[in-house]
């Protein structure tokens, strides 16, 4: 018993001396925004303003109901202070350490006071942690408080300028973790690591407090734990502040996006055989390099960023996030195949640059600034610092960027390899200075002549500035292949990630993006999925198929490109799957479906991949492969018609058997089969109404042709192999002509054809339906989501059920959307509050326009609103492109260009077949 007891208490012994040895930390406040601690607040000006009460910690103190909210450049009140009071204990056995107390960020300038004393110098700058040595100001074992003034505006004018005066949702408070952290008196302060793709391993170790000569031990090992290679070892001597460990590691993983390889490394301060401090960091082996008028490297292979600007924002919450919402946000940013992250434009949470090097992705980490003017001098060094300090050991990181658009202190340019070991390059976004051109928004011709031609390596840090459903997917494509045919190009970063619609505590729950400046992003504020997502995924896929049809002798082998720069396809996985449709139902599909060997293609290379399609494949409409990486994320899912539009609707549309009668009363000439009556205007020729029994369908007044002379000339109608035909003639230069044939069955069919002129926005035929009438529609083409001219890739055929909404992209986030443009048209069944009616395509290449979108009311120009037709529901062989915030249609490239047919002096005829079932 007395052995029992002993050896109890010595393991009690041990685990205090390891405990000592280790940092420890208690935080003051929650960690994140679904995890706070009430603290006791007030607020000095604004909502609920002048009376102590209580506040989450971390939080934004406007979205807990206090102060004003307040966007960039608008005119915010000085006199707006949070003031915050929190007892604290601190345990008496932390009487021997050193103790700090630490903000991971708080907006903006902050006072901190232990006891009534002063714990240091105010912090100035939001977005950077900061610490005090509060050691002589605690009462161990004993209750202590915590007093925290917080200034939304800062007394350091450029602080403002850089921070608050920007196109972001500017607010107050303590909006990260606060925490306790002890060291012992001779501790490691900090690290700073450099170990590079070819296995050699600097690390600069500061340490502090020392009394007699130490040794500084590193052991590195794997994400398993286990031991890698031999340690690594230097001395240090009092009153030294660093000491370099220099080792060599035989063959370690690399990391990179693709390959998100971590070690830790265990950090010992001995004396002798005594531990005295240890810490462990979170690194990766890999090499980033810029070469100059060649491009940026990483690991010694040419890569291209594929990137977005990301900044923190939740709608609930603002500026405070959680570890969860940073795995969310970088899956979602690796799902739509990118490989890069901007920090815009400040330092984001630790958590965030943790998960981009687990997860991997390649970071651009960013010093506050909107545009000029910059922080000063000596406010914005003790800011460099703090930015690196921090984030140095992140392998994510590849560059830091000093400013953006103009907000830049090129006098602090010195500060970053200071305290950046790896001496990564500097940027500045959209500045061609340093071997780099960043510049932001370019034309597609400017960068064809210009920006494409040059000696530096560029990438723009922003472009297809994405408000609304513009830019992002639209004219990213020509914009990629541009980038992808120039030697000196990095790639480049979309604007945004997410629109940031903030929720108004003020204004009832109201979700403002205040009204066209934060409605730029991918998804949502909630991270819903716009249109360009898919687009975005697809054109960035690493897994590329040029072979854009399958014809009858396809033989299952697809050209395929390798574009990842480490991965082998044999790596990733690919499946197929052929399915036809017997009707525009859900469940009117066949499927069959099955696996396939991944090929050795080596990373930018090409190869084929066969896919061993059954003897009767022919037999489907549609063929789909889908792809995923290494870890089962998929890459994309690619589809191919296998039926055309006429095959499919002649094999659904039956025409039946019976008469067909017809019958003239004034204006109006009556069809009729099978209790189909189908009403048409003798004086137009147009469609008035169609009714089966006594339900009435209000599809009318076409088909009229969108654009162009078309002047109603003459019908005539008459019977033809037990179906009843309605010939219609026009004048004008656009030759438009069509015809009506109604079948035994009821189906009618509808023939045209038309000349359009050389530059046209809109091509195609309209009619009328009334929205209010509409409640869906099961369409067969390409979806779910819509698309424009130049944002055509991201869909897949198939059948979509696709429910009403008065969704507008950035305003109301109803996505799908319902209304727009849909590509490679087959089918589509609409549901209405009178009677559905079904409208098939007997034609390749027409686009179905689903009634008109509503406009944002932000909407403050027509880049990103474009227009639509007359009418409700129209059929199309040309739609209009979108632009950009910045840029119209016609500077995006070539796939956004007006509908053009002219060629070698002759206009191309456009035909057109459909097909209604008004049962």
């Amino acid at each position: 018993m007395q052995v029992t007891i002993r050896n109890l208490l010595l393991c009690i012994l041990l685990a205090h001396q390891v405990l000592a040895q280790k940092t420890q930390i208690r935080y003051l406040s929650g960690t994140g925004k679904d995890n706070t601690v009430n603290w006791d607040f007030q607020c000095t000006s604004g909502r609920n303003s002048g009376k102590w009460t209580t506040i989450p910690v971390p939080s934004n103190w406007e979205l807990q109901g206090f102060g004003t909210y307040h966007y960039g450049n608008e005119k915010e009140d000085s006199l707006e202070v949070g003031l915050y009071r929190h007892a604290f204990t601190v345990p008496a056995d932390w009487q021997q350490k050193r103790v700090f107390i630490v903000f991971d960020g708080a907006m903006t300038d902050t006072e901190v006071k232990i006891n009534g004393q002063l714990a240091g110098a105010v912090h100035q700058g939001g977005f950077y942690q900061f610490r005090y040595d509060v050691t002589p100001l605690l009462k161990f074992g004993q209750s202590n408080q915590l007093d925290v003034r917080v200034s939304k505006i800062s007394a350091n004018r450029s602080v403002n300028e850089a921070e608050r005066g920007a196109d972001f949702w500017v607010f107050g408070g303590i909006f990260r973790p606060v925490s306790l952290e002890a060291f012992p008196q001779q501790r490691i302060e900090r690290t700073a690591i450099d170990a590079k793709a070819d296995g050699s391993f600097a690390m600069d170790v500061f340490a502090d407090g020392l009394k007699a000569a130490a040794t500084i031990e590193a052991r590195v090992t794997d994400r398993r734990g286990q031991a890698v290679g031999q340690p690594v070892v230097a001395t240090i001597q009092p009153g030294d502040t660093a000491v370099r460990l220099r080792g060599r590691f035989a063959s370690p993983a690399l990391w990179s996006p693709e390959f998100p390889n971590l070690y830790r490394v265990q950090v010992s301060l001995k004396n002798k055989t005594t531990v005295l401090h240890t810490l462990t960091e979170t690194f990766g082996f890999r090499t980033v390099e810029l070469r100059e008028e060649d491009g940026f490297y990483v690991n010694g292979q040419k890569v291209m960023f594929r990137g977005v600007n990301r900044g923190t924002f939740w709608p609930t919450t603002g500026r405070t996030t959680n570890r969860q919402l940073s795995i969310q946000d970088v899956n979602l940013i690796k799902d739509m195949n990118m490989n890069a992250v901007r920090m815009s434009h400040y330092p984001p949470d630790k958590h965030f640059l943790e998960v981009c090097d687990s997860l991997g992705l390649f970071v651009i980490d960013e010093l506050t600034g909107w545009q000029y003017p910059p922080y000063d001098t000596q406010v914005g060094r003790k800011l460099v610092r703090e930015l690196i300090v921090r984030d140095v050991n992140h392998p994510s990181i590849v560059m830091w960027a000093n400013g953006n658009e103009g907000g830049f202190n090129f006098n602090l340019v010195p500060d970053y390899p200071r305290y950046d070991i790896q001496k990564r390059p500097i940027i500045h976004p959209w500045l061609n200075r340093y071997g780099t051109n960043t510049k932001h928004y370019i034309n597609y011709n400017y960068g064809l002549n210009t920006f494409f031609n040059g000696r530096e390596v560029f990438f723009p840090t922003e472009f297809l500035h994405g408000l609304y459903d513009g830019g992002h997917g639209a004219g990213l494509d020509d914009f990629w292949n541009l980038m992808r045919a120039s030697p000196q190009s990095a790639g480049g970063f979309l604007w945004d990630f997410c629109d940031q619609g903030i929720v108004r505590t003020d204004k009832g729950g109201e979700l403002d993006t205040k009204g066209n400046s934060g409605a730029d992003g991918i998804v949502g504020p909630y991270r819903e999925k716009e249109g360009s997502f898919y687009t975005i995924k697809e054109i960035w896929s690493p897994v590329f198929f040029p072979k854009r049809f399958i014809t009858a002798n396809f033989d299952g082998r697809f050209p395929v490109e390798n574009r990842f720069y480490q991965t082998n396809l044999n790596r990733c996985t690919f499946r197929w799957k052929l399915k036809k449709f017997t009707g525009l139902n859900a469940t009117d599909t066949t499927v069959l479906a099955g696996s396939l060997t991944a090929p050795d293609i080596k990373p930018q290379t090409n190869g084929t991949l066969t896919v061993p399609l059954p003897t009767t494949w022919a037999q489907y409409d549609v063929l789909y492969v889908t792809a995923r990486d290494p870890y089962g994320r998929e890459i994309n899912t690619w589809s191919w018609p296998v039926s055309s539009p006429e095959q499919v609707a002649k094999r659904l549309m039956n025409a039946g058997t019976g008469t067909v009668t017809a019958r003239e009363e004034g204006d109006q000439l009556t069809l009729s089969a099978t209790g189909v009556d189908i009403v048409l205007n003798k004086k137009t020729g147009r469609l008035e109404s169609a009714k089966n029994g006594n339900k009435t369908v209000s599809l009318k007044n076409g088909p009229v042709l969108i654009d162009g002379e078309a002047k109603f000339k003459s019908l005539r109608h008459y019977d033809t192999l037990g179906t009843h035909v309605v010939e219609l003639t026009y004048d004008g230069k656009n030759r438009f002509k069509a015809s009506w044939t109604l079948y035994p069955s009821g189906w009618l069919k509808l023939a045209y054809q038309y000349r359009p002129d050389n530059t046209m926005e809109f091509m195609g035929i309209t009619f009328d339906y009334p929205e209010a009438n509409v409640t869906g529609m099961n369409l067969l083409g390409k979806g779910p989501y819509r698309v424009w001219r130049n944002r055509m890739k991201g869909g897949t055929l198939g059948l979509w059920s696709k429910p009403y909404n008065d969704g507008i992209t950035g305003e109301r986030w109803d996505y799908p959307e319902f209304k727009g443009y849909y590509a490679n048209f087959y089918g589509a069944r609409v549901q209405t509050k009178e009677s559905d009616f079904t409208v098939l395509s007997g034609s390749d290449n027409l686009f179905l326009r689903m009634l008109t979108p509503t406009s944002p009311k932000a909407a403050n120009n027509a880049n990103t609103v474009p227009g639509f037709p007359a009418g409700g529901i129209s059929f199309m062989h040309g739609i209009p492109a979108i632009g950009t915030k910045f840029q119209q249609p016609s500077v995006l490239g070539p796939q956004s260009q007006s509908n053009l047919m002219f060629a070698n002096g002759g206009l191309d005829t456009q035909q057109g077949v459909l097909y209604f079932n008004f049962k």
